[in-house]
């Protein structure tokens, strides 16, 4: 017989209905004249009792255990006062008439049950994700993941969008990363690439004359890991004909604005703060900027212009700046010698070769610089207030910016100073560069794709001062988060040419490249431009959770490695002489 309702779903209203309950055993407690069943399924839990009246029930619950999967057929009634819990069922039980057993299962093998939760390490419950799913939290996760991309999909079909699947197996193209690439057996030694997004294609679509298109794409890049990456990552892909910048923000906020209320139920402001790429650099030291605390960073060139403490003289004739952060005497106090060693070796990791700190007691400074400061000092005072901290870097701007940006972010953590938890701060950051120098290949490269478009009135400086061009890009942030990205895009044969030129690739390999797209530009394309947003960073955030993992089905763990399938793994020799390969050392063993 089919259940008649989900175990999370009575309530006292429903009293000496008849239901039919089928789902897992969370729990069960022999008291001898009665036994308690706990049911669990997707919808929640509620208690079932079976007395010893229901003989055939009874005896089939003596044997029941955890995580048994059973089938249940009562009568709902009201629990007496003083036996209702704080669950969402707390006031009903199921008096059980019938039990049939659909599955017994052997004792889990990491806990199910989130109240008895052990400490487990990440690899194994990955390992046995189809247990860990059990857990009512994780699987909140996924529903909130649903929720979200059901709203996406309401809400853009209501704004004139088309979803349109674009290929997964296609051209390798530099798009920032390294392609995981499909060798292809009919052609010996070509290969496919896995997409790390479907840029060209909804390009391509806006040529075509869709107008407005999006797709929740599954897109690839071979990249270190961190707790927000994944190899297989999920993003929100939309692009649209005949719109400005604003066009496009103003329609991301009213999406986000709906798929925020129906995931979590939370009413967001719009329209969201626009910040300047070098706005954001200056006063949080992050193009991703947490904007829910304050401890804002500030420039101390005028303050040290003339100093004679070399480790800040140095930087700025070098062109360099000095950064600070003001920390109030409230939390000063609270931050130790270790402490501030802690911070300035986290400074470090990030890039700064040193991070000095002055501490304000009456007129006077203490720290291990404060000496050599005499001259500054009355100046220094009179910004900082009596217990207080100054955090000072000197460096070159974006390093400077950066290091002292990473120090704020491990003063939020280490001070608590989110006070609410919930809160959910979006901003755009807009007017980034389009291009910045890469030290390591002495040459420009993009900073967000080749195919951004430039400033309409900086353009003519792209050949002669291509690092002052800025891009028409906007990223959408959240919490200190990245959780967006877009551009206006090049629309114009001419001007693509030019980008290219400036990023160093000759004609020849342009169009080796990228010949489809240019050609394809010859036959003209409309003014467009798109967005897009990384699904499972957004779940993440929205779902409280505090990796990417806990929000993927089936995800991979730190290493790329799938606990669960075993994969990546050798394959076999027959495959390889299909495919036309061979391995040419011993491979390593994978630690999934």
């Amino acid at each position: 017989m089919k259940r008649t309702h989900g175990s999370g779903t009575l309530r006292p209203e429903h009293q000496d209905e008849s239901v039919v309950l089928q789902g897992w055993v969370h729990r069960r407690r022999d008291l001898g004249g009665l036994i308690f069943l706990e049911l669990r399924d997707r919808t929640g839990r509620c208690q079932a009792v079976v007395e010893p009246e229901a003989k055939d029930a009874f005896s089939a619950a003596e044997d029941v255990r955890a995580e048994w999967i059973v089938e249940l057929h009562g009568t709902v009634r009201v629990r007496p006062e003083g036996q209702r819990s704080s669950e969402p069922t707390g006031g009903i039980e199921v008096r059980v008439n019938r039990l049939e057993v659909l599955s017994r299962a052997e004792p889990p093998a990491i806990p199910v049950a989130a109240a008895d939760e052990q400490e487990v390490s990440e690899d194994l419950r990955m390992r046995y994700r189809y247990l860990d799913l059990r857990n009512p939290d994780r699987l909140q996760a996924l529903d909130v993941r649903h929720r979200v991309i059901k709203t996406i999909y309401d809400v853009l079909d209501e704004e004139g969008f088309i979803h349109v699947e674009t290929p997964l197996l296609t051209l390798s193209t530099p798009e920032g990363a390294r392609d995981y690439v499909v060798p292809s057996r009919n052609t010996p030694g070509h290969f496919y690439a896995l997409p790390q997004s479907p840029q060209l294609f909804k390009q391509l679509l806006m040529m075509a004359g869709t107008e407005r298109y999006f797709q929740i794409a599954r897109c690839f890049r071979d990249e270190d890991l961190r707790a927000d990456r994944q190899p297989d990552f999920t993003q929100l892909d939309l692009e649209m004909s005949f719109v400005d910048e604003n066009d496009v923000l103003t329609l991301n906020e009213r999406l986000m604005a709906r798929v925020v209320h129906a995931a979590v139920g939370s009413d967001i402001a719009t329209p969201f703060p626009r910040i300047g790429y070098r706005d954001a650099m200056d006063r949080y030291g992050s193009d991703k900027p947490d904007i829910r605390f304050a401890l804002e960073l500030e420039t101390w060139n005028d303050v040290f212009a003339g100093t004679e403490f070399r480790g800040f003289s140095a930087a700025l004739n070098d062109g360099g700046s000095v950064k600070a952060l003001l920390v109030p005497a409230s939390y000063a106090e609270g931050l130790s010698r270790k402490a501030l060693d802690e911070l300035e070796a986290h400074a470090k990791v990030h890039g700064a070769k040193a991070m000095a700190w002055l501490r304000r007691e009456g007129d006077a400074l203490k720290g291990p610089i404060a000496k050599f400061l005499e001259r500054e000092t009355a100046d220094i005072t009179a910004r900082v207030e009596d217990g207080g901290l100054v955090l000072l870097i000197a460096d070159r701007w974006n390093t400077a910016c950066e290091a002292l940006g990473a120090v704020r972010l491990a003063l939020r953590d280490r001070l608590d100073l989110i006070a609410d938890k919930r809160e959910l701060a979006f901003a755009w950051v807009t007017d980034f560069p389009l291009l910045e120098w890469d030290d390591d290949n002495g040459d420009w490269t993009y900073m967000h794709h080749p195919f951004t478009q430039p400033r309409a009135d900086e353009l003519d400086r792209l050949e002669t001062d291509p690092g002052s061009v800025h891009a028409v890009a906007y990223d959408l942030v959240l919490n200190g988060f990245e959780v967006g990205g877009g551009s206006l895009r090049i629309h114009d044969l001419e001007t693509q040419r030019r980008m290219f030129d400036a990023l160093g690739f000759s004609r020849e390999d342009a169009q080796a490249r990228f010949g489809f797209f240019l050609d394809a530009l010859k036959f003209g394309a409309p003014p467009h431009g798109g967005i897009a947003w990384g699904l499972d960073r957004l779940v993440m955030i929205l779902a409280g959770a505090t990796s990417l993992r806990d929000v993927i089905a089936f995800p991979k763990n730190v290493r790329g490695g799938d606990p669960l399938t075993g994969a990546p793994s050798p394959i076999a020799d027959t495959q390889l002489d299909e495919l036309g390969l061979a391995v040419t050392a011993e491979p390593p063993e994978v630690q999934s």
